[in-house]
């Protein structure tokens, strides 16, 4: 059937659709030459990934299109609505830390991630190697420079003003041009001009030594040490001052490494890198990765890639000017992240060939011991609940080995009693009773936290709404940990030392914690609510302002009375305080 569809297929670029046995897509790809390309997969020795993937393949279809562009952006639109498991690279949800300078009459200085939920109307800097550095950038500055901390005025100063890192908005009349003066310098600083800080840090070090403030003296000089570890970084000979990024690759025949620099301001900001298995040429897979990079990053102003990246296509695709540079400086920049990414992929093959026996290779021998034809997508249910009260349920999934986070859900349950069956029952009708009404994808394999009885629960759902999926529980020893998986045929032993046996584990351990937080949530928002519910000067609008504030019963302890007195009056407060001190007091005696 495969074969006379190839013949079918036109000489013309666009996007093709891998699908397995049942019908599931499993792999999205483009192509300048759709059949030239479909025929590569049936007509070749493969290995690898690549092997892996043709193996599963029972039926594709495909989409021509007018461009290569067009196939470039349609493919990524397909991958996002398919979420294929072979296209593993596009299911990475790392996002990058940004540190935003807000364009509000008073800024303030904060830490985002979400490069692109405000398109020309903020202030970036970034990308940042990790949340750690922003931080301790974003402190740095919030201690040298006092501006606005609080999201909404507060009816009187904060504690932020008393500690000197706030002027005050709320109450006091600041001039416009200190405040522009202090926006100028912060500018300047997160655009590489590191020295109008250490400028001024070691000018406050000097008068605080002149007053004999030698302890002030050795915090402002434990800050410049910070400036210097943390934030001045490797000062490269392009000295334009222009933000780019620059990728480099190396591939070993089954993967590619790619490896990113962020320069900012002349100098190495940070950098990127990522290991994926190569199933497209390494053309094809470098220039899908530079696409999708940007979903979740900012574009600079200059991108310069390796000679093997469809420059064109890119330069379409982001509407922007990306460059294959052949000589100078930028050259040995592109062969300096190439040589990074050749070293990243050496040092960590190890640990990739590691990963995959305790994933692919665990997963393998799981269906094996089951007896299942396949298996590529697991769903793993746990409950929780306070003496029957807060009663919740988690679902997490797994798919080829991997955890499938946004494929993850939370089920309130309708009704609060110590009953694990019922919750069980519930759970497993709600999400399949979903699953047969919108056609969603089904499991291979459901696994419950629990015994035969849980199993037995679990089937007789399935069975009244006529499916029939897989099903196993995991059995746990005296001290808590998995020691066998449950089948309705009897119980199949696992070696502790095992791969599977981590596998298991690391499933089990994830639904937990899922589950586990929560039910924390949950119960936190509902303590929340009748403590309020029962303070006399609470109501409604005062309990929507605390919840909105504080969001949870552990914040709203930590806050002074003056703090709280900002929502609520005095008296009130004081009685709000006392009554959440004395919960305190409450769990600490239950905990004797």
């Amino acid at each position: 059937m495969i074969i006379d569809k190839l013949k079918l297929v036109p000489h013309k670029p666009g996007c093709y659709l891998m699908k397995n046995k049942d019908g599931v897509i499993i792999y999205v790809g483009k192509a300048k030459d759709l059949r030239n390309r479909l025929n590569s997969y049936f007509h070749s020795s493969h290995t690898g990934k690549t092997a892996r993937l043709v193996s599963e393949i029972a039926d594709f279809d495909y989409i021509v299109v007018s461009s290569e562009t067009e196939s470039l952006i349609l493919e990524i639109n397909l991958i996002k609505k398919h979420d294929p498991k072979f296209n593993i690279l596009l299911r990475d949800d790392k996002t990058y830390p940004y540190i935003e300078l807000t364009l509000d009459s008073v800024p303030r200085l904060l830490i985002v991630r979400n490069a692109h939920r405000k398109k020309n109307k903020t202030r970036l800097f970034g990308p940042y190697p990790n949340v750690y550095a922003a931080r301790k950038v974003v402190n740095l500055l919030n201690r040298l420079y006092p501006l606005r901390k609080c999201q909404t005025y507060q009816k009187r100063p904060c504690l932020y003003y008393h500690i000197g890192q706030c002027l005050g908005y709320c109450t006091n009349d600041v001039s416009k041009e200190k405040i522009e003066k202090m926006e100028k310098d912060i500018v300047s600083f997160l655009k590489g001009n590191s020295d109008i800080v250490t400028n001024k840090l070691k000018e406050e070090i000097q008068k605080e030594s002149d007053l004999l403030h030698f302890e002030k003296a050795l915090e402002l000089k434990n800050l410049l040490d910070d400036i210097n570890v943390v934030l001045v970084k490797q000062k490269i000979e392009v000295n334009d001052n222009i933000d780019r990024d620059i990728f480099g690759y190396f591939s070993d025949g089954n993967y590619l490494s790619v490896f990113v620099f962020f320069i900012r301001g002349s100098r190495i900001a940070g950098h990127h890198h990522q290991i994926i298995p190569l199933i497209d040429s390494e053309s094809e897979e470098l220039t899908r990765y530079i696409a999708k990079f940007y979903e979740k990053a900012i574009l600079p102003k200059d991108v310069l890639v390796p000679d093997i990246a469809e420059v064109n296509l890119l330069e379409d695709y982001f509407k922007v000017k990306v460059k294959i540079p052949f000589k100078g400086v930028k050259k040995k920049l592109v062969d300096m992240a190439s040589d990074n990414a050749k070293k990243q992929l050496e040092d960590e093959m190890e640990l990739v060939i590691k990963n995959e026996e305790k994933t692919i290779k665990a997963n393998e021998e799981l269906k094996n011991i089951l007896g299942l034809d396949k298996l590529d997508r697991i769903e793993l249910f746990d409950n929780a609940h306070l003496f029957g009260t807060y009663n919740v349920s988690g679902m997490v999934v797994f798919i080829d080995g991997m955890p499938a986070k946004n494929e993850y859900r939370k089920f309130k349950i309708s009704v609060d009693k110590n009953d694990d069956y019922g919750t069980m029952r519930e759970v497993i009708y709600r999400r399949y009773f979903r699953v047969l009404k919108d056609n969603l994808v089904r499991p291979d394999l459901i696994i419950v936290d629990g015994s035969i009885g849980q199993m037995n629960v679990a089937k007789e759902v399935l069975d009244s709404l006529g499916m029939h999926i897989n099903l196993v529980g995991l059995k746990k020893d005296d001290k808590h940990a998995t020691n066998a998986l449950v089948t309705f045929d009897g119980e199949i032993k696992i070696e502790k030392r095992s791969n599977l046996f981590h596998y298991l584990e690391r499933m089990q351990d994830e639904v937990h914690n899922f589950t586990i937080n929560y039910h924390k949530q949950i119960r936190s928002k509902g303590l929340y609510a009748s403590i309020l519910d029962d303070i006399p000067g609470i109501g409604k609008e005062r309990k929507k302002e605390l919840l909105k504030k504080y969001k949870t019963v552990q914040n709203m302890k930590k806050q002074s009375v003056e703090e709280l007195s900002s929502i609520l009056p005095k008296k009130v407060a004081l009685e709000l305080k006392n009554i959440l001190d004395s919960l305190d007091s409450e769990e600490s005696e239950k905990n004797k």
